[in-house]
């Protein structure tokens, strides 16, 4: 006869990686470094000196006593939170570890991935919105977040007042002001601040000081900046450092970087954090392992994939400035206007590679251009190894009403190009004969 169960058998904590080494000799370890395994004990996984891709959607506890206390954590009945992994809705190894490593790049406590860029940014913002609440955000926004906005949480109550992204101190201060009457009269408050810098295609920036000290005049510090950081981070932006609470990157470009992939991220103070997970862990949303898997070996090449792609940027823009068939490049590596030019050299660490091109003429003279290219993929996107170009006004903004088009500067003559890592010259050569149509 087996010997019962003792039911009053207290939980075994699960097993953690094994302290690592994040500073040698007083040394920082730089991001590029902690890429190679922070995060991960290869004691854990039979010696596998990379993850395993973890296809599980439940996990089993060590004893039933286990059980009970990780959902006292998770149900708010215990201090501390989750300990461990319990259901692949809410986390998984593979996931763990890219946010992790997410956070690392740009100095968050916390990150939390997403199935998409997208989906990072809508819970976000409706875990911190509530009928009656406003939110204010730059423009131009990607035009799938301010559709969101603007048609989505409209519906539920929220609304918005927006600003130009190159907004001076003074203009915060009167939209802020603006955005407190409305929040007043509708009985909510100014839920949210929510920025893109560089904005999408435009590559206008915003100045992410003046923005928390209008903030913090204007409003209680519980209502969080947030930026999508897209168009240059993890490498040439960190937003955290100058004042923004909450950043969120579509995984996508840069970051995951090969064109194969869509996934998303926010990170920042724990504390902003939890809303977002605990309605994350309600949702779902969550990258699956498997995109995590592929995120985990793309950010061990983030550096030199954005590195090259800059350079080859540089170069590119330097050739398409002089020519004749070209009215203007939005380019962050040669910015002529002041304000901008202030913002980019206090905020930025590099130029990026995504950039507008302003072609003589309109749609048509766009599209001869884009249907001669031979070695840049006419796509959507950007970020990734290959050179993509496309022509927003006609595609990926297409659903942003014309005159909105406008005033944000997104006219029927740019056409907005994502450099890769190919051969600048061979760029070069293709842009050239390309233009040639035009």
């Amino acid at each position: 006869m087996t010997d019962a169960v003792d039911s009053t058998e207290q939980p075994t904590p699960r097993r953690k990686p094994k302290p690592e080494a994040t500073q040698i000799g007083g040394r920082e370890l730089k991001p590029s470094t902690l890429m190679m395994g922070h995060g991960y004990d290869p004691a854990l996984s039979e010696g596998s000196l990379k993850p395993p891709i973890f296809l599980t959607s439940t996990f089993a506890f060590e004893n039933a006593a286990a059980g009970k206390r990780h959902f006292e954590g998770i149900t708010g009945q215990r201090e501390g939170g989750a300990e461990g992994l319990v259901y692949s809705r809410f986390n998984g190894p593979n996931q763990e570890i890219l946010e992790d490593r997410l956070a690392i790049w740009d100095g968050a406590e916390d990150a939390l991935c997403f199935s998409s860029g997208m989906t990072a940014i809508c819970i976000l913002m409706m875990a911190y919105c509530s009928a009656g609440d406003v939110i204010v955000h730059s423009g131009p926004l990607y035009a799938a977040s301010e559709g969101f906005v603007a048609k989505v949480m409209s519906k539920f109550g929220v609304t918005y007042v927006d600003f130009p992204a190159g907004a001076s101190r003074q203009q915060l201060d009167d939209v802020l002001g603006e955005a407190k009457k409305q929040a007043g009269d509708q009985g909510g408050k100014v839920a949210m601040i929510y920025l893109e810098s560089p904005g999408n295609p435009t590559n206008a920036l915003v100045d992410i000081e003046a923005v928390k000290e209008a903030r913090d005049a204007a409003l209680d510090t519980s209502c969080p900046i947030a930026i999508d950081n897209t168009f240059l981070g993890p490498l040439w932006q960190r937003p955290l450092d100058h004042g923004a609470d909450i950043v969120a990157y579509s995984l996508t470009k840069y970051v995951g970087g090969h064109s194969d992939l869509v996934a998303g991220s926010i990170a920042g103070k724990k504390s902003w954090m939890d809303p977002v997970r605990a309605l994350r862990n309600t949702m779902g949303g969550i990258a699956d392992p498997n995109t995590a898997w592929m995120l985990l070996r793309s950010l061990e090449t983030v550096e030199l994939r954005m590195q090259r792609a800059g350079e080859n940027a540089e170069k590119v823009c330097a050739f398409l400035a002089d020519h004749p068939k070209v009215d203007g490049l939005g380019y962050l590596g040669m910015i002529r206007d002041d304000r901008q030019k202030d913002i980019f050299d206090r905020h930025c660490l590099g130029a990026g590679s995504t950039f507008s091109l302003f072609l003589k003429g309109g749609e048509a003279e766009c599209f001869r251009f884009l249907d001669a290219l031979r070695v840049a993929k006419l796509a959507v996107s950007l970020g990734g190894t290959e050179t993509l170009a496309s022509h927003p006004a006609s595609m990926t903004h297409l659903s942003v009403a014309h005159g909105r088009r406008q005033e944000l500067g997104i006219t029927d003559s740019l056409v907005r190009i994502s450099i890769g890592i190919e051969d600048p010259d061979d760029l070069i050569a293709d842009f050239d004969q390309a233009l040639e149509q035009v």
